[in-house]
């Protein structure tokens, strides 16, 4: 049989293709996605309905080999706990990791810690879709982030995970006939059997009853038209359509409920409504085994790689075009030669400043990201949250004067060792306790004074007088050394 992209996943689902999808996620989850990382982010999938959700859930379970606990689908027909409660335990627990819902979670429900929305239904609407992008958009303090996934640093950005080109395709600003998507076939003809015209169900109604049409065989619509009395279904969605029509409430709003009972009289029969649920369910889906599915490409998107070039580009040029204006970027050129000027904390935050201020609002963040979804293999470090000295890293990668671009600790940390090995000096395990908190104050500070002894993390331990007797007169000589070497 033949099938377009529109029956899939709907009339027709293939195994194959979610398993491959479900496979390259995971394959690319802890490398691409979030390098770095061993949990898996909170995740939000939205599936086509019912059926597509619980089959998603089962394959995501089996590819990452996790128990029931691992994925859950979170829908109105979700059996056994109740959506309530999954969306709570999604919201403050470790598990579920991965939540399948079909709309369910698209609009209103606050889920601070999702870092992943995952697509796998198109949606054609402009404003549903960037409510269900909205779901990824929530801020969350760092403890309340780690306490659910422990190996997060901080939620600085989300990713969109497309797997159907939703992101490329072109939306409308219309309101979707079908505005009540949760509710099933079933549940909406007993609502409009038992007396319910509100314009949401039976626009409903009509959205279904015309979809219905398309799926149906010669023989099921001559069913149809026997037991409704001569009414095929689309007579049916189109009287429906018809009473909805707003100029007509307009102009006879006194026969609005008139025409909309009229409209679904036929409906009222049992008889029709059981026979249009068993049709249903009999044009639901196909299972499609036999077709296997091949990963084409699994990449960051061309739109996301222009947007990232565009801001390293207007990050290099802004470099040098400042170069010579602003204090830090003046140090920074100055090297690798020595340059008679430390570079200061107040310098470099002068220089992050105005990289925030407008127009272009920079942040170390934005501009590490846009490096990363360039060229990946040229930046080390794991998926944490920037701090400012990791601006100095940035901008001597942007000036070609590294090769690589890596956090600013890991390069402090990298000259701490060789330092150490230079020195030629054996340290206590104590001494080398305080070395090693001196070097964690110069990764984020650029560097390290007498003062800072009095406060933390030095002042829980005894401050500048346990330093003083651990170094004693070396004390000076010492801190002059890790200044020089460390933040070079």
């Amino acid at each position: 049989m033949a099938y377009d992209a529109d029956a899939l996943d709907r009339a027709v689902q293939t195994p194959d293709q979610i398993r491959t999808i479900a496979r390259t996620f995971r394959d690319k989850l802890f490398t691409e996605i979030f390098p770095g990382r061993t949990e898996v982010p909170k995740t939000i999938v939205f599936a086509k309905d019912d059926n597509h959700a619980e089959k998603i859930v089962e394959i995501l379970r089996e590819e990452f080999a996790k128990g029931n606990d691992f994925a859950q689908k979170i829908t109105y027909r979700t059996t056994g706990e109740k959506p309530e409660n999954l969306i709570n335990a999604f919201r403050n627990s470790y598990f579920p990791r991965i939540a399948v819902t079909v709309d369910m979670i698209a609009t209103g429900t606050d889920i601070k810690p999702v870092e992943i929305v995952m697509f796998m239904r198109s949606v054609k609407s402009r404003n549903f879709f960037e409510q269900m992008k909205g779901r990824g958009v929530r801020i969350i303090a760092p403890t309340d982030l780690q306490a659910v996934t422990p190996d997060a640093k901080a939620k600085d950005h989300f990713v969109i995970v497309d797997c159907v080109g939703v992101c490329e395709q072109d939306k409308t600003d219309s309101a979707p006939m079908d505005q009540k998507k949760s509710v099933p076939f079933d549940k909406l003809l007993q609502a409009v059997a038992l007396g319910n015209v509100e314009p949401e169900v039976l626009s409903s109604v009509a959205a279904r009853l015309a979809r219905l049409d398309r799926e149906l065989t010669e023989p099921d619509r001559l069913k149809i038209m026997q037991a409704s009395g001569g009414y095929s279904l689309k007579d049916l969605a189109r009287g429906i359509v018809d009473a909805l029509d707003p100029d007509l409430a307009a102009d006879h709003p006194e026969r609005v409920e008139e025409r909309l009972t009229n409209a679904t009289k036929p409906l009222c029969d049992p008889a029709l409504r059981n026979l249009l649920i068993d049709l249903k369910k009999k044009a639901e889906q196909i299972i499609d085994t036999v077709t296997q599915d091949m990963l084409i490409e699994a990449n960051f998107s061309e739109a996301a790689r222009d947007r990232a070039q565009g801001t390293v580009d207007s990050f290099e040029r802004f470099i040098a075009d400042h170069k010579d204006e602003i204090t830090a970027l003046q140090i920074l050129y100055s090297r690798p030669q020595r340059s008679p000027e430390p570079l200061t904390f107040e310098a470099l935050k002068t220089l992050a400043d105005a990289l925030q201020a407008p127009p272009h609002l920079w942040t170390e963040g934005q501009l590490w990201q846009a490096y990363v979804a360039l060229d990946k293999t040229k930046v080390k470090g794991d998926n944490r949250r920037r701090i400012l000295t990791d601006l100095v890293s940035l901008v001597r990668f942007a000036m070609h004067q590294d090769n690589e671009l890596v956090p600013f600790p890991e390069r402090v940390n990298a000259n701490f060792k060789a330092w150490l090995a230079q020195s030629g000096t054996s340290f206590t395990p104590e001494q080398l306790h305080w070395l090693e908190m001196i070097r964690d104050h110069i990764a984020a500070n650029l560097g390290i004074e007498p003062d800072d002894f009095d406060y933390s993390p030095f002042a829980q331990e005894g401050g500048i007088g346990k330093v003083h007797q651990l170094f004693g007169a070396e004390l000076p000589k010492v801190l002059e050394a890790m200044n020089r070497e460390l933040a070079a």
